[in-house]
């Protein structure tokens, strides 16, 4: 069971920045509910470490977060979404008037462990 999906409209968004600027990560450095905006970054333009976990993997993009980060979402399945809007990050689709979001729900009794 994956932990994270994603929408159409956000693949679109990765395939016009994949266009762009090459391979692409995703890292969920704050927020702890709907809304919350992970970052996206050329590979290798944010430094990992040993307090970072590798959630999944969408669109051919790695999904990082903080381990102190996921005790907040462990109990929950994330999607990531897109959104009309400026957000107020270094994230890559800043510029194209849009922002990447997460919306969020409870994990399953039989997706519980996974």
């Amino acid at each position: 069971m994956s932990r994270i999906a994603i929408t159409e409209a956000a693949e679109r968004v990765i395939d016009t920045l994949r266009a762009k600027y090459g391979a692409l990560m995703f890292h969920q450095s704050g927020g702890c509910c709907d809304g919350s905006a992970p970052m996206c970054f050329e590979v290798g333009e944010l430094m990992l470490n040993e307090t970072d976990i590798k959630l999944g993997e969408i669109h051919g993009c790695d999904f990082y977060m903080s381990r102190d980060q996921f005790e907040y979402w462990k109990h929950t399945h994330l999607t990531l979404d897109v959104v009309l809007g400026r957000g107020a990050s270094f994230s890559l689709e800043i510029p194209m008037g849009v922002r990447f979001i997460i919306k969020s729900r409870l994990l399953q009794p039989n997706e519980v462990g996974s």
